[in-house]
């Protein structure tokens, strides 16, 4: 059963205006966080941000993807001026799970030709507003960068229980059920005031400037995989699956990138990631190119193994149908797909709500960006100062469970060290 709650386009009025360029476009955003996908460090930050939510949709159910379309579809079509922009958040799984499209009334958007900013309002647009809004977001802005006090707790289950599932998943594998399977934990931060939003998302994008930096209803994180990006007919798909740690010693970080190539466990889930990304664009895209070896990508506090698959699209499909025909992709789900899926349902022990599913941003013209909600956290009460903090890992016949547990502190690290 698919459920609606505001479903019916509204017909809106957008404006958009040349603005001074703004190197830093998160440094706008208010405490409460607004909107956000950002990518690049703070002297030259690509993407956009907005705030004051003029309309949106929230869904649920097997239809998500669709219905979102339909009503985006509608919504563009009865606006006037130019081309509205939305934010957009899916859920994993077809139930349970709510996914939203929120369309904010001020957005700013930079990339090569500048900044631009972009407003969309439920009656026409003064050239006196366009002027004052102008005014304001040129002004220098300053956040507060203080940190909270944190206290850890447990999330939907035991560490330990969580380190046995993983085990009976690999004995599943090396049983023939299937291939690969992504098994995803949750911690939870306690926090001793209400969370800076604002602040939270500039210290995610300086330790982590080759990642996007994402928030979106609640969902805050800082992800290095890009599930799709549709610039007219180009097509771009970053697929990550393996991890290792980092050292602070660069000869034992170069080791470690090593053994990371040479990892046959690594390579293995690797492969299944990129196989299952190249599936899904083929039918939409010709000229793929997919590199036969990965590359390392190294974050702050994690290396992964990483392809970057491209394409040219030889059909209308807009970026939001894109990432519904790849989700879920074996990196964060497994394969075979339905069978990964089930045994998620029944090792994991949580939901996982709108955690490792696409999340970004949409144009009217079908352009748009979308990562894997990963490295995030779900604030989950109206004073914000109680997050879910969620990390998965890929299991495959080399894996062990006391290994993965390693691998998931590693990747709950980007949001730990943000927030405390």
């Amino acid at each position: 059963m698919t459920s609606l709650a505001v479903d019916l386009a509204t017909k809106l009025f957008v404006r958009s205006a040349q603005l001074p360029d703004i190197k830093n476009i998160l440094s706008l955003l208010p405490a409460e966080g607004g909107l956000a996908w950002v990518h690049g460090p703070a002297t030259d930050q690509h993407g956009i941000v907005g705030w004051d939510e003029i309309a949106r949709i929230t869904i649920s159910g097997p239809e998500r993807f669709s219905r979102a379309q339909r009503w985006w579809s509608q919504q563009c079509a009865i606006s006037e001026g130019d081309q509205p922009i939305a934010f957009a958040s899916f859920a994993f799984d077809k139930q349970p799970g709510t996914s939203v499209v929120v369309v904010p009334k001020v957005c700013i958007k930079r990339d090569a030709l500048g900044t631009t900013m972009t407003i969309t309002s439920e009656a026409p647009v003064t050239d006196l507003e366009i002027s004052d809004l102008i005014a304001k977001v040129s002004r220098p802005h300053v956040i507060s960068r203080g940190l909270n006090q944190v206290t850890w707790l447990d999330g939907s289950r035991p560490v330990i229980e969580w380190q046995a599932a993983v085990d009976v998943a690999v004995a599943r594998i090396n049983l023939g059920e299937l291939d690969k399977v992504v098994l995803a934990r949750d911690i939870v931060a306690q926090l001793d005031q209400p969370l800076h939003i604002g602040s939270l998302l500039l210290r995610l994008n300086e330790a982590f400037p080759e990642c996007w930096t994402f928030c979106v209803d609640g969902l805050v994180g800082a992800t290095p995989e890009l599930l799709i990006r549709r610039d007219g007919e180009h097509v771009t798909s970053r697929v990550l699956a393996g991890t290792m740690r980092r050292s602070r010693d660069s000869d034992r970080d170069g080791q470690l990138a090593a053994e990371l190539l040479g990892s046959d466990k690594d390579q293995e889930e690797h492969v299944y990631a990129v196989e299952s990304v190249a599936a899904a664009l083929a039918t939409h895209c010709t000229d793929l190119k997919v590199p036969a070896r990965p590359f390392i990508l190294r974050l702050a506090n994690v290396q992964h193994l990483a392809t970057d698959v491209t394409g040219e699209l030889v059909d209308a499909a807009p970026a939001l149908a894109l990432a519904a025909s790849l989700h879920p992709t074996a990196a964060v789900c497994g394969t075979p797909t339905e069978r990964a899926t089930q045994v998620i349902r029944e090792l994991e022990g949580m939901d996982r709500g709108r955690y490792s599913a696409p999340v970004g941003w949409l144009a009217a013209n079908g352009d748009g960006e979308f990562g894997i909600a990963l490295r995030c956290a779900l604030i989950e009460n109206d004073e914000r100062t109680r997050l879910r903090l969620f990390a998965g890992c890929g299991i495959v016949a080399g894996s062990t469970g006391e290994a993965e547990v390693a691998e998931s502190q590693a990747k709950f690290a980007a949001m730990k060290v943000a927030l405390d």
